[in-house]
């Protein structure tokens, strides 16, 4: 049972730092922290660089201790360490990349109303700005917790987790790995995650100047292109082209130019992450459909755009005859993320979250043979296994538990399609913050329908339900106080 008078203290005091926590949220969020290995700066560029030393600032403000391991990731606590005793929370301050479509300066932090609009601000500094406040709250209160607890962060989760997987090999982890980057309540697996790309073997004509979509390998695309020279179109087929009417829900969704030298078809869709790809709209997929239809294209061309087509045609892989499911964590997702020209040849970059009981290595040789069939030939880059944590133990219920009794729901324990930390973590799992009762919905009004995802435009943190959220961590801890936690043997 929650004691009611802690929680109206917990209550208070986060009201009372509600203003200086969004302070401190606006200043990681103003950071373009995208990953990017391949810079001069190491180990993934002066943006993230720049994330990390911002937040070890905060923490040492707030009276923590902060490590810096490297750039890699970054601690927030106290300087003795109890690994045999600690609760870790695990949180990252990369982001994806932009896209396409914003209404407002994704790096500009406009606060309107209880909204926090940015890239990242939802996914994933606004939680790791929280779980530090969380901490400070039981500090400052002299909670009862009865664990060490430490705040970790992050650089390279969006773009494959390296950051991790070097800590790992290098540092010591703690006894139990919460991540604060899911729904409440307890997410105890990941589906496993293929990222691989297929490439024409032979190549686009010359008269195909531009085909490309896609900014990142886990958002779907949300914009595509292709370009060809002016004068490889007759004026009819250009009218046709010009003549395209989609559906009516997607009437805006083609656009077609003709400049100097070239026509221009742009295709618009809707982003979203490609975990979750329902309600979201892929633009590669709609441009493929709109140029096949108008037929413009030579033969050759044509079969390539034709197997692009097919294999954007649907998020759930039945194209390649991969679809699997099962009740421990629902349907195999799989979306064409990137698309690419090189050296005339097409590359197209999918992101798969294969359900926990399939097996990736069934997965990579169906691909392989679809596509040979296909004239492309198909590259596994990662296959990242899924993740499972006992629902059995005790601080699942009890995390459970203490959720449920706060938000008057019954929700239990879950698994899910996305990727957190917690696959690259001995005994971890995820715990929130998301999956929160809506709160003052109208200040919602000022985004546009299908903006404020975590990996789409105007991406939105609601400050007024990350704050009843890290209340109910709190609380959550103290359900924790007398659990034994997981250590090494």
């Amino acid at each position: 049972m929650i004691d009611k008078e802690i929680y109206e203290q917990v209550h208070q005091w986060m009201e009372a730092h509600k203003e200086n926590m969004i302070h401190d949220i606006q200043r990681i969020v103003r950071i373009p922290s995208i990953s990017k290995p391949e810079e001069e700066i190491k180990p993934f560029g002066a943006a993230c660089r720049q994330a990390m030393d911002e937040i070890l600032q905060i923490g040492r403000e707030h009276g923590f201790y902060t490590e810096n391991y490297e750039y890699y990731v970054g601690s927030i606590g106290e300087k003795e360490k109890k690994w045999d005793d600690m609760i870790g929370f695990w949180n990252h301050l990369d982001v994806v990349p932009v896209g396409e479509g914003w209404d407002f300066d994704p790096f500009g932090v406009e606060l309107k109303g209880d909204l926090l609009i940015g890239r990242g601000s939802q996914d994933n500094k606004g939680p790791a700005i929280g779980m530090l406040y969380v901490m400070e709250c039981i500090r400052d209160l002299k909670l009862p917790v009865g664990h060490q607890l430490c705040l970790f962060v992050g650089s390279d989760e969006e773009r494959g987790m390296a950051d991790l997987e070097y800590y790992t090999k290098n540092y010591p982890t703690p006894a139990l790995s919460m991540i604060a980057d899911c729904g409440f309540p307890v997410c105890y697996g990941e589906k496993g995650i293929i990222e691989g790309k297929t490439v024409s073997l032979g190549t686009m004509s010359e008269s195909v100047l531009e085909f490309y979509g896609g900014s990142a390998g886990n958002i779907i695309p949300d914009k595509a292109v292709l370009a060809v020279k002016k004068d490889s179109i007759t004026e009819k087929q250009l009218e046709e082209l010009k003549g395209l009417k989609q559906p009516s829900t997607e009437e805006s969704l083609i656009r077609v130019e003709k400049k100097e030298d070239q026509i221009v078809v742009t295709a618009k869709g809707s982003g979203g992450h490609s975990a979750f790809p329902e309600g979201s709209t892929n633009a590669i997929q709609v441009l493929c459909k709109a140029v096949l239809s108008a037929k413009i294209l030579g033969e050759n061309d044509r079969k390539i755009l034709e197997a692009v087509c097919e294999g954007t045609s649907d998020n759930y892989g039945e194209a390649f005859g991969i679809q699997y499911e099962d009740i421990e964590s629902g349907r195999l997702t799989c979306v064409g993320t990137m698309l690419r020209l090189k050296e005339n040849h097409a590359e197209l970059t999918f992101n798969i979250r294969y359900s926990i009981t399939a097996k990736g290595c069934e997965i990579t040789e169906k691909l392989i043979n679809y596509w040979n069939g296909k004239g492309f030939k198909w590259t596994t880059d990662r296959d990242s296994a899924p993740s499972f944590f006992d629902p059995s133990h005790p601080a699942v219920g009890a995390l459970t538990e203490t959720y449920n009794e706060l938000t008057d729901r019954s929700l239990n324990p879950y698994t899910m399609g996305g990727g957190t930390y917690a696959r690259k973590l001995p005994r971890a799992f995820g715990f929130g913050i998301g999956n929160m009762p809506e709160a003052k919905k109208e200040e919602s009004s000022c985004l546009r329908p299908g903006h404020g995802n975590a990996h789409g435009a105007d991406e939105v943190l609601d400050c007024e339900r990350l704050s009843k959220a890290l209340e109910i961590y709190v609380m959550g801890l103290l359900a924790l106080k007398d659990v034994k936690l997981l250590a090494e043997k």
